[in-house]
């Protein structure tokens, strides 16, 4: 008799989704699904709005990530401006992103990740989040805090507040780095690096005693894409696209980002508010594919983006990819190696802020240019922490918006992680007897994309987990609640 599982709510990730896994009648896993059961609908909400108040908008789509879309916002108001911010202004936005993406990386390894890495996948659900880790590992967690806190203190030097702080804006930025902030951010520098170097080291442990994890969260073969400068290296606010495949073949070079629409596409699926993104040209994969290197699927974020960059432009961080191919690859296929990824990144974008902070641009005072409405529409690209996000508006001749088009990462990641789950579920799931530390790791290759659907958070407290078994007649035959 046919049964199905249901994991509901997911854990641990931003936002509300469940899994679906179906057995068959001999307790083989035939089907597995990632829903995402939330809507939210700020592309629709926001028409009719002034052009200028699109960041502060679209900036509270998440609590997370919402510089993400604050740049992302202001860049597209750039374009419909058509204007090229000065340069200090530009150089403000690169170091509010580099903080950026060491706080929503620190979460998402410290807070939402390391429970499982750290205390074990089969370990207690009561106490496998970020307080056990705490009781378990005080220095790794105080560390981990403190580095979320520095890439949070940036932000708020520069932009007033930690959480939707309404500083960029079309045509440059409003306040430039103080004097005080500067030296703040410079004290904080030793630390972060100490923790960034500790948490790699930690990392490479746990690739040596997770090698089944490794080899089966998400391991497969598909494309992948980020931004690059025109040299090749790692980029995340400006540049080109670069899509490679698994094979470390360039599929597609100085793709210009703003024309997006001409090479990925956006399916949609009746079992999931998430979209479906493509490359267009490799055509959309069906369901009962069971190889799908010459389809679109691609994988976007920080394993994407190393796979696609040359190098990463800073000493240490050029170290340490040289040791994350060394141990995954040229190209390195499997997802788990995402928390890798994050880890170089913060370690690189630590680089570069110390790099950058002795700029005397970054405390000048010529920070906007001023237009009105030229162009009906814009895209403005930049990279989230969880990868490529795009945000297209098209405006009327007064500048209210007439229509958006908001391409997270997440989306982007969608069919990957929804093989990922099925990669999974079909190695560890053997029957309907499942024990609660197969189904965790289900959630676990999840959340190696850190996944964000909303800007609500399952970072500590309780993980509640309600999961069902199901005859193909719909009756319950099994019932397992988790607090």
């Amino acid at each position: 008799m046919a049964h199905r599982i249901v994991i509901d709510p997911v854990t641990r990730i931003e936002g509300h989704a469940k899994i679906t896994i179906h057995l068959d009648d001999a307790g083989q896993v035939t089907q597995a699904r990632f829903h995402v059961t939330e809507f939210r609908g700020f592309e629709k909400f926001c028409e009719g709005r002034p052009l200028w108040e699109m960041p502060g908008i679209t900036a509270r789509i998440c609590g997370i990530c919402p510089v993400s879309h604050l740049l992302a916002s202001a860049k597209a108001g750039d374009r419909i401006l058509a204007v090229t911010i000065p340069p200090a202004a530009a150089k403000l936005r690169r170091l509010m992103n580099l903080a950026q993406i060491i706080q929503s990386h620190s979460l998402s390894f410290f807070h939402l990740s390391a429970p499982d890495l750290l205390l074990g996948m089969d370990s207690d659900p009561a106490t496998r989040n970020v307080f056990g880790l705490m009781a378990a590992n005080p220095d790794l967690a105080r560390g981990g805090i403190r580095l979320r806190q520095f890439g949070q203190e940036i932000i708020e030097l520069l932009g007033g507040r930690k959480i939707h702080p309404a500083w960029a804006v079309p045509g440059g930025v409003r306040e430039p780095l103080t004097d005080t902030g500067k030296t703040h951010i410079c004290d904080r520098l030793p630390e972060a690096y100490t923790t960034a170097q500790t948490a790699l080291a930690q990392f490479k442990h746990i690739l040596d005693t997770h090698t089944q994890e490794a080899q089966t969260f998400g391991n497969f073969l598909s494309l992948f894409m980020g931004l690059v400068t025109a040299d090749g290296q790692w980029e995340h606010y400006d540049g080109h696209l670069r899509i490679v495949d698994s094979a470390g073949t360039v599929v597609g070079d100085r793709l210009d980002p703003t024309q997006y629409h001409t090479f990925i596409r956006e399916a949609v699926e009746p079992w999931s508010y998430l979209k479906f993104p493509y490359y267009s040209p490799l055509g959309y994969p069906t369901e009962t594919a069971d190889h799908e290197a010459n389809t679109g699927m691609y994988r976007v974020g920080p394993l994407a983006r190393l796979n696609v960059c040359r190098h990463m432009g800073t000493p240490l961080a050029d170290q340490e990819l040289q040791e994350f191919r060394d141990r995954g690859g040229r190209i390195v296929t499997s997802s788990f190696f995402y928390h890798y990824a994050r880890l170089i990144e913060i370690l690189a974008a630590i680089e570069q802020i110390e790099r950058l902070i002795d700029d005397p641009d970054l405390q000048s005072t010529h920070l906007r240019a001023n237009a009105g409405i030229n162009q009906l529409k814009g895209v403005g690209v930049s990279e989230a922490p969880r990868g490529t996000l795009f945000h297209h508006y098209q405006v009327d001749e007064t500048g209210l918006i007439t229509k958006v088009n908001l391409m997270i990462a997440t989306g982007q990641n969608n069919l990957a992680m929804n093989r990922t789950v099925s990669q999974i579920a079909r190695h560890f799931i053997q029957g309907p007897n499942i024990p609660e530390g197969m189904l965790n790791r289900v959630e676990a290759g999840i959340r190696a994309f850190d996944p964000c659907l909303s800007c609500s958070t399952h970072a500590a407290g309780q993980m509640p987990l309600h999961i069902q078994l199901l005859s193909s007649d719909g009756s319950l035959l099994h019932e397992v609640w988790r607090q």
